[in-house]
């Protein structure tokens, strides 16, 4: 009956799901630099499924769309307000699909749809985390590009932009090099030198790997720091959430980003934690003030019922 394509940047254009359209699927392009790994060949599947499916409605589902409820204080970068004005140089966000269910899930679990604080954590082979209050995204890691924020597979998340023109310079680097080392040399890859694949970066470390060992203490201080952060900006807490690959199935990734923090009324339970792997699940110490959950993300579902919002929405207006 009709086809949703996850579509991860719709830059300032689009701040819901669409139908497609050639002009949207220009657009689209006009995006294309600011997700360089994801938009060209979701253009291409896009236009392919047009083609062996014509007469089919198709909508496109934006991944930034659940962050445009971002405040400007957290969206702007102190940069000349022109690059904003006239380039639409911002924070976009990513994994807006994912927090949206997730969120939605998370109200259902807390009982509560309003008022609610919530720091869910997509952690994948992108990883990104985002503050949720009262059911909008109020902040998130990733930034005008997905490089920003968390450690990834192979991106390095937040870096001093220094060191890129410093390596320019002085290595004589061009503007390919950089986007191939940051985009795909970096993050757990970089660092370990075994690969971008947490389970093997696990492993290796639990064998006495020193590198591989200081890319897990890398990677879950990051995501620590920025629970802590979005607790802080939402002033307060009341569930910490996990979700993706590594946050669905990782108790060691886990239970290292919440160590430390029982300050915030951050307590997990070692042995929920320790046999929960893909399923939904609270995995809260019985005395903990902030609730820790796991919940599986199911972004096909979202996309899903997305496109059969847009296709009431527009009715008889639909032109194949």
């Amino acid at each position: 009956s009709a086809v949703g394509h996850r579509t991860v940047h719709g830059g300032s254009f689009f701040t819901a799901p669409v139908l497609i359209t050639p002009e949207v699927i220009a657009k689209m392009e006009e995006c294309a630099p600011l997700a360089p790994l994801h938009n060209p060949p979701i253009i291409l599947g896009i236009k392919e499924a047009l083609r062996v499916l014509p007469g089919i409605p198709q909508v496109a589902v934006f991944d930034t769309a659940f962050h445009t409820t971002i405040p400007a204080k957290a969206h702007l970068y102190a940069l000349p307000y022109r690059f904003y004005t006239d380039h639409g140089v911002k924070r976009y966000g990513f994994h807006g699909n994912s927090f949206q269910y997730v969120s939605r899930r998370v109200n259902v679990l807390l009982g509560r749809p309003e008022h609610s604080k919530v720091v869910i954590a997509h952690l994948g082979n992108g990883a990104s985390i985002a503050a949720v209050q009262d059911g909008k995204s109020v902040d998130t890691s990733m930034g005008l590009t997905p490089l920003e924020g968390l450690v990834m597979g192979t991106r390095p998340g937040d870096v001093d932009p220094g060191i890129i023109l410093y390596l320019m310079r002085e290595l004589g680097l061009g503007n390919k090099d950089v986007d191939r080392i940051l985009n795909k040399e970096s993050g757990l890859l970089g660092v370990s030198g075994v690969g971008n694949d947490m389970r093997d970066v696990l492993a290796k470390a639990a064998a006495g790997d020193d590198r591989c060992g200081m890319a897990l203490d890398l990677y879950a201080y990051r995501l620590k720091k920025y629970i802590g952060a979005y607790a802080a900006a939402m002033g307060g807490l009341d569930a910490l959430v996990f979700t993706a690959g590594i946050g669905e199935n990782s108790p060691e990734i886990r239970a290292a980003a919440c160590e430390g923090l029982e300050f915030l009324g951050i307590e997990i339970d070692e042995a929920l934690n320790g046999e929960t792997r893909g399923v939904e699940r609270d995995i809260s110490a019985a005395d903990s003030l902030v609730r820790i959950l796991v919940v599986p993300t199911d972004e096909s579902r979202l996309i899903a019922e997305e496109t059969v919002e847009v296709l009431r929405r527009e009715g008889p207006n639909i032109v194949a």
